[in-house]
């Protein structure tokens, strides 16, 4: 019994550092995709840059991409219930 609960708390904790961790990456890559957009057409009456990101971050923030990182954490906890399942209640 220490034994699984020990394994649900690493599991739980490398879990959270990887959603952590993805979520940092893909905000940089949407902030950087921003950038660039910017950049590209920065001389046809678009706000001042720093404004343009910020807008353009809130929108990924409430966007179903940012939401969707949470599987990162929601799929392997829902395997690892089924296999558990399976491997206890179906022999």
């Amino acid at each position: 019994m220490i034994g699984f609960l020990r394994l649900m708390i690493f599991g739980l904790v490398g879990l959270t550092i990887a959603y952590w961790l993805m979520l940092i990456y893909m905000r940089s890559l949407k902030r950087e995709d921003l950038e660039n957009e910017w950049d590209e057409v920065s001389g046809e009456g678009l706000p001042p840059r720093d404004t343009y990101i910020d807008e353009g971050m809130s929108g990924y923030e409430h966007s179903l991409k940012r939401k969707l990182v949470w599987l990162v954490v929601i799929v392997p906890i829902c395997l690892f219930g089924v296999l558990l399942y399976f491997m206890n209640f179906n022999s």
